[in-house]
């Protein structure tokens, strides 16, 4: 599906995964899941904190599994970054399966995405692609970011635009307004305009939450 880079390690050995998110549910289900069965693979670290990932006496490994969504403040891009530097190859697991995080992930050097809606089929064949030096993306979700890219694209003017953006960013309608320097009136129009323009697609915008699905989705704000 992708390019190869430079393997990671000998396609003869076990690979040795390390697995880091800040939900200790996922950490152990996964480690149970990989461990103690054919598949070639050897969790040998598992871990909530990563300081504490780099820390620990086994790394680097041949294969980092972590979560988009770390409870800190460093950016996924700069683990990623320094995971790579380090030896060890990155598969990044979201909630998130939208265009902007998948991005975020292989620009800063990652080899595999795999929503944490998938199974755990896809996420052992995002391993193994990734100690092979090959990057990995799922056919459905190939394919479901493919839909969104071919979708047709609507015209909305730079204020509409802009009201959106901050509105699905969490602000209230006055601090829209205060932020762009007009009147709540005007803001809630420019809204319902572009809201409008969207349903004209088949896009509902109509609330909230997936005004701020689709703005993630897009790239117009960031993911949690």
């Amino acid at each position: 599906m992708f390019s190869s880079v430079e393997p990671v390690r000998s396609m003869d050995s076990e690979i040795r995964v390390a697995i880091l998110d800040h939900h200790g549910l996922v950490v152990d289900g996964l480690r149970a899941r990989l461990s103690g069965q054919s598949l070639g693979i050897t969790v040998v670290i598992a871990q909530q904190e990563w300081t504490e990932l780099i820390r620990h006496p086994e790394f680097p490994v041949d294969v980092v599994v972590i979560g988009f969504h770390l409870d800190d403040s460093a950016q996924i891009s700069r683990k990623i970054a320094t995971l790579t530097a380090l030896s060890s190859a990155v598969v990044v697991m979201s909630r998130y399966d939208d265009s902007a995080s998948v991005n975020v992930a292989f620009a800063a050097g990652a080899l595999g995405f795999v929503p944490k809606t998938d199974s755990a089929h896809e996420l052992i064949l995002a391993i193994r692609a990734a100690a092979a030096g090959d990057r990995y993306l799922s056919a459905a979700l190939e394919r479901e970011l493919a839909r969104f890219a071919s979708a047709p694209q609507v015209s909305l003017g730079k204020q509409e635009l802009r009201s959106l953006v901050l509105y699905a960013g969490g602000g209230s309608m006055k601090d829209v307004a205060r932020a762009m320097g007009t009147t709540e009136e005007t803001v809630k129009s420019y809204v319902k305009r572009a809201r409008r323009k969207f349903r004209q697609i088949d896009i509902d915008l109509g609330t909230r939450v997936l005004l701020r699905n689709h703005a993630v989705r897009v790239g117009w704000i960031a993911p949690d």
